[in-house]
């Protein structure tokens, strides 16, 4: 089980990022968090196996349809035991 904390900047609030990217992280198994930060960014923590996380965080690289991802920065966390995936 890895754990990464993903920040995405560009069009990404008010498209549905958020929500697009909890039921993508839901169907890959995955426990976390995404929630919208005040500067209009988006922040992602995914935990799993290692190529469930990895594909969720090249799907932030897209993002869904209407969203215009400019940049993502991940970083490394240790797992924590989350059980569920959050909307925040």
């Amino acid at each position: 089980m890895i754990r990464r904390r993903v920040v995405i900047e560009g069009r990404v609030q008010g498209v549905g990022f958020r929500v697009s990217c909890a039921r993508a992280a839901q169907a890959a198994g995955l426990t976390g968090s995404v929630c919208n930060l005040p500067d209009g960014r988006v922040e992602a923590v995914f935990e799993g196996p290692p190529e469930d996380v990895e594909g969720l965080i090249e799907w932030c690289r897209r993002g869904p349809s209407s969203a215009r991802v400019r940049a993502v920065r991940v970083s490394e966390e240790l797992p924590t035991g989350a059980f569920e995936f959050r909307i925040g």
